[in-house]
Formats: C-alpha cells, structure tokens, sequence
C-alpha cells in the first residue's frame, strides 16, 4: 500500500520551528550573524549613519564611488544627499538583459527636533519635536532618548551630534504624568489620545544663567553650553537634521537569547541582510544592486525617496557605462526585464493581540522569511500586487536555496494594513514582490525579531542576487 503519510507531506504546506531544524553548527552561526547585526544595530539609529557605515564597509569591500570613477569598475556605490545609497555589483550578463535590486529603507519612526526648538517652562528647559512617521506617541515618554544628527552653521562647517549613548553621556526624557493625577488628564482619553505631538517635549535642564537682565535664563545657559560645545548658536538650528532616538542597546530576548530587540529595525534589519547578501554571494549572472532609501516612512517622496527618479538615474548610468545609449526605450526595456524584492518586514502574531490576524495567512516568529504577496489595505488599496509567476519564481529561488520561508497579509482585510516601496519600483515595470523578516512591536521604541528570521531572509536575499 502507498505511504499515506509522505503523500500528505508532499501535498500539504506545514512548516517548522526553525531552531528545530537547525544542527549544532549552523545555530551557532546564526548566533554569530545576529551579533554582527546587533553590533551594527548600536551604531545606526539615523538613515545617515546607516549611510556612513554602509558606504564604509563597502569601501571596505573594494567598492568604488561611481561619482569619482570612470567607466571601469565592477563594484560601485551611488550616494544621495547622504540620505540614501546603491551598493552595484555588476554581474556577468549585461545591464541591458535586466538588473536584480533588493530595496530597503534606512529611515525609522522617531522625533525630529523643530527648527526653533528652545522652550522652557516651571524652572525646566525643554526641546520642541515634530514626531516623523507612525508612531504610538505615548510609547515614548519616561524612556531614556538621545540626540542624534547634523548642524550646518552658518560658515557651512558640519557639526555631528551624537549624545546619549555612551555610558558617561546624559540623556533626555518626555516626562510623563503620575497615575495619581492621570484620571481625567489620561485615563478619561482613547489611546491615541493620550498625548498630543505638541506635548512630545523632550527635558534638557534646569540651569540657568546668572543676569538678571534676561528673560529666558534656561534657554541662554542651554544655548551658551551648546555654544561652547559646539560652537552653534540659536540660527543655526534652522538648518540641522537632529533626530530623537532611544538612548537603549540592541539585546538578546528571552532566555534562550533567540530574539533581537532594539530600535530602528524597521527597516534597518533588511538593509543589513541585503547589504551583507550583496557582498557575500558568489560571482553574480546578473548586475545587483542594493537600493538602500529613505523617507518611507512618510510616503517615500522627496529626493531621496523610492518615488524619485533615482533608481532610473542609476540603471541609465550603468548603461553609459556598458557603451549602451540610455535613452527612454533601452531604459524602459531594461526596467522591464528587471526584477525586485522589495525588503520590508511584516507584522509576526502578538499571542496578545491574535485577533488582527488572519492566522492561516499571518507570519509566525521563528517560522522563515515572509513573502508578501501584496501590501495595501482594504481592498488591496495604494498596493502593489506580484504576479502569480514571479511569485512562483521567487518561491523557487528559495526552495533551491533550503531557505525556509512562509507567507503573510498585514493583518485581517479591513484591520489596517500597510505600504511599502514595492509600488514605487514597480512602477518602472520592474517584477516587485515583498519579503523580510516578521517582527513583533514594529514601530515602537523597541522592535523584536527572531535570530532565525534575520539569517533566512540574509540566505533569501544572498539566493536572490544569486540566481540563474
């Protein structure tokens, strides 16, 4: 009689724990990468220092500025505004047969000091913030927070601020109030309600200068401290770039130190797994580019955005580069012969909040990288959607690749839902699909992702680059 069993195995779609799968030897390596990944982690809490190490450990790697260099050149980086960058790795076939590019964004949910951020109020110095992304506001008060960016004085000189992560560094805090006077300030208010963005304002001091002629005393001793420090005065605010970060390392979770929480790894944990995917595969058959952006969070516009013309400008000078003439139809027809993944993660099940899943069609931690077939809401609104073939080709990089993978939707139909960059690159006719790793907590203060996920979306994303 035939085996039952292995016909339903063959037929059914169950998959594993993945540390039930692991041997000794490659959990000890998945151990090791998700240290690299946390090291990287606790120097990245802004899109530029993402774009400062990506660009010096790409240099590391032998990479060469694409501004600076003429046509030679098998490896390549673009750098945009310092907000985003293109790690290219020209393959064997050329730029004209079509390119491979994993797309991920560098930007996190934070807290952007105003421009004019002085304020001060019951003997205490505080700091305005325009609060950047979706955020749940009340997450972030009462945690340490630090300040990280860039001031451009009025000389032009850069000041690179970076304070409250060092042991012996101070840091800030959104106060907030005490349950005992909360009951109808807090507690009489929905959720959303509970604080307003103006009231997103960050602690800085108390001390204040001696004259009795000033009358902002707390903003003229935080100023003169800044100005002696830093050599910045109030102006010069207007043209800075500080971000208001969580002051917290990167740690291992739960007793088996199986998980990685920390900040930011929404998306940072895919353009980490991309960027090492790109340097770590074998000789590629086609030209792979990294494209590692910013502003998603907010729409992906701007320069430096997915929805700029940035990804065209660098497919056309890769052409230049071959001798092909980049005009609208050689450039039209490379985008189309183009394929992408488009490296954002999903949401993995909360056990205490199960009811916003679909659970036969939601991620589980643990259980691989998550394809995305299609993002949006509701009604598959402000979506991209992959086609039932490319879908089926992506399946089959991976299953030649042993990376175990699953399939996700971004909670019920009608519970919310969410974009991605995938329907700005396919707009150019690329084939686009998404697939990342699942968190839990995604946009709070402290993202967790299972170690097994971070190493089968690097394996995915190395097995995509590589592909015949």
């Amino acid at each position: 009689m035939p085996n039952k069993k292995k016909k339903k195995d063959k037929l059914s779609f169950e998959l594993k724990n993945l540390w039930t799968v692991y041997s000794q030897t490659e959990e000890k390596t998945v151990m090791t990468f998700a240290d690299e990944y946390k090291a990287f982690l606790k120097l990245v809490k802004t899109e530029r220092e993402a774009v400062d190490f990506f660009r010096e450990n790409a240099k590391k790697a032998g990479y060469k500025c694409a501004v600076s260099t003429g046509k030679s050149g098998k490896k390549l980086y673009y750098v945009n505004r310092d907000h985003a960058i293109a790690i290219v790795r020209k393959g064997k076939k050329p730029v004209s047969q079509g390119v491979r590019i994993i797309g991920a964004h560098l930007d996190s949910p934070r807290l952007d000091l105003k421009q004019k951020p002085f304020f001060e109020d019951s003997n205490l110095s505080m700091l305005k913030t325009h609060y950047y992304g979706g955020i749940k506001k009340y997450q972030w008060l009462s945690r340490p927070l630090a300040i990280h960016g860039i001031v451009i004085k009025g000389n032009g000189d850069k000041v690179k601020i970076s304070v409250g992560e060092d042991p012996g560094d101070p840091v800030f805090v959104i106060p907030d109030l005490l349950p005992h006077l909360a009951k109808k300030v807090q507690y009489s208010k929905g959720v959303s309600e509970l604080v307003s963005g103006e009231q997103l304002k960050i602690l800085a001091g108390q001390k204040e200068v001696k004259s009795e002629e000033d009358k902002k005393k707390l903003t003229s001793f935080l100023l003169e401290l800044l100005h002696s420090r830093y050599g910045i005065v109030q102006e010069d605010f207007v043209s800075a770039d500080l971000e208001v970060v969580p002051a917290d390392d990167p740690r291992d979770v739960g007793f088996d130190r199986s998980m990685v929480g920390g900040y930011g790894q929404d998306d940072r944990v895919c353009a980490y797994t991309a960027f090492r995917g790109m340097l770590d595969s074998p000789q590629l058959k086609y030209t792979s580019i990294a494209f590692l952006i910013d502003k998603e969070e907010i729409g992906s516009d701007g320069a430096t955005g997915a929805q700029s013309n940035w990804l065209a400008d660098i497919i056309a000078d890769l052409l230049q580069r071959e001798d092909k003439v980049s005009d609208h139809y050689t450039l039209s027809r490379t985008m189309h012969l183009s394929e992408a993944i488009s490296a954002d993660v999903n949401a993995a099940v909360n056990p205490l909040f199960k009811e916003v899943h679909d659970i036969d069609n939601a991620a589980i931690s643990g259980y691989g990288i998550v394809i995305t077939k299609f993002t949006g809401s509701g009604g598959k609104f402000s979506s991209n959607e992959a086609t039932a073939e490319f879908t089926a080709k992506i399946r089959n990089i991976f299953n030649k690749a042993k990376v175990q993978w699953q399939f996700g939707e971004l909670g019920k139909v009608d519970e919310g839902g969410g974009g991605t960059i995938a329907k700005h690159i396919s707009k150019w006719g690329i084939h686009t699909i998404d697939a990342g790793p699942g968190l839990l907590g995604m946009h709070s203060p402290f993202e967790i992702v299972s170690k097994a996920d971070l190493w089968e979306t690097y394996k995915g994303y190395s097995a995509f680059f590589s592909a015949e």
